[in-house]
């Protein structure tokens, strides 16, 4: 379950930014990862310039993604720069080339610590995880 939290300076992202940042980034996991699609959530959240400090001062304008991987990890060193450099080609066609700060990191959480609807998720690859892929909703599969 990637859940990506992505806060920005008001005006910084429109409509259509959001609308075109969220399908990207559900279509890639869908895609290149397998994932089920409603395991992915994205939520934007505007914070006010007099809330957001880059180095202990207020910026213009800016955006900051945080991102929780917890159904896939990335195995050592390689597989965490293959992640981010991934991370970054979802992001670059939105963010990059414009006037303001942005950046990113990724947290990964122990999938132990995860349930949809009360459900422990289907281990990665199982035919379990392919019900729910298809079905896309989460279901009893044992």
């Amino acid at each position: 379950m990637p859940l990506w939290t992505i806060y920005s300076s008001p005006g910084t992202l429109g409509v259509e930014d959001k609308k075109d940042l969220a399908e990207r980034i559900t279509e890639r996991y869908y895609q290149d990862v397998g994932l089920p699609r409603f395991y992915v959530v994205t939520i934007f959240t505007e914070v006010q310039p007099i809330d957001f400090y880059v180095g202990g001062e207020p910026i213009r304008s800016g955006v900051r993604v945080v991102i929780d991987h917890i159904a896939r990890s990335a195995d050592g060193e390689q597989g965490r720069r293959r992640t981010a450099k991934w991370v970054r080609s979802i992001l670059q066609p939105t963010l990059g080339g414009r006037d303001f700060h942005w950046e990113f990191h990724v947290d990964e959480t122990p999938e132990e610590l995860w349930m949809i609807d009360g459900l422990v998720p289907p281990a990665g690859g199982s035919a379990g995880e392919q019900l729910w892929r298809s079905s896309n909703t989460p279901e009893p599969y044992y």
